[in-house]
């Protein structure tokens, strides 16, 4: 699950992550597969808000970038408050489109005991919250190095809230 940093990574339209296991144009992961091999893969890239990881640190967790199996690292954009559809636009011109939240599993806590529960919470009206990350779609095939600028388009009105995906 975890992922080694590297110096960069090639993004594919409508495939993912070069490399990477999750890459595809329908889904990849095991127990999608056994649901309907034929459903479209809107998991094809990971993101996670390097805050998380600060938290994560602060609480004892001993994490870095790529341990959460994440393919990319943001700072400065808070991932889990934008919509469904929001259009991310790294500067060296790759482009992902935002699917949904990444659902935690159990295999965090195979790295880290209690990590699973760390990335979740609770909201004031008891509602789930999984911090875990987002998921998305490349638009446009480019690389994306650390240190990338991202800029952050919101789709038109009315913005659909991210959903485990």
């Amino acid at each position: 699950m975890s992922k080694a940093n590297s110096s960069s990574i090639s993004l594919l339209r409508g495939l993912g992550v070069v490399g990477d296991a999750h890459s595809g144009r329908t889904v990849q992961h095991l127990s999608r597969i056994r649901q309907d091999p034929t459903q479209p893969n809107l998991r094809q890239v990971h993101l996670i808000h390097g805050e998380l990881l600060d938290e994560l640190n602060d609480r004892g967790f001993a994490v870095s970038a790529g341990l959460l199996g994440e393919n990319i690292t943001t700072r400065g954009v808070e991932l889990l408050t934008l919509p469904c559809e929001t259009v991310l636009t790294f500067s060296s011109g790759a482009v992902v489109a935002l699917t949904g939240l990444r659902n935690p599993c159990r295999q965090l806590d195979e790295l880290r005991a209690g990590l699973m529960k760390a990335v979740l919470d609770r909201a004031p009206d008891g509602a789930l919250i999984r911090k875990a990350g987002v998921m998305g779609i490349v638009i446009t095939d480019g690389g994306v190095r650390p240190g990338d600028g991202i800029d952050v388009e919101l789709p038109p009105l009315p913005h659909r809230s991210l959903e485990p995906v």
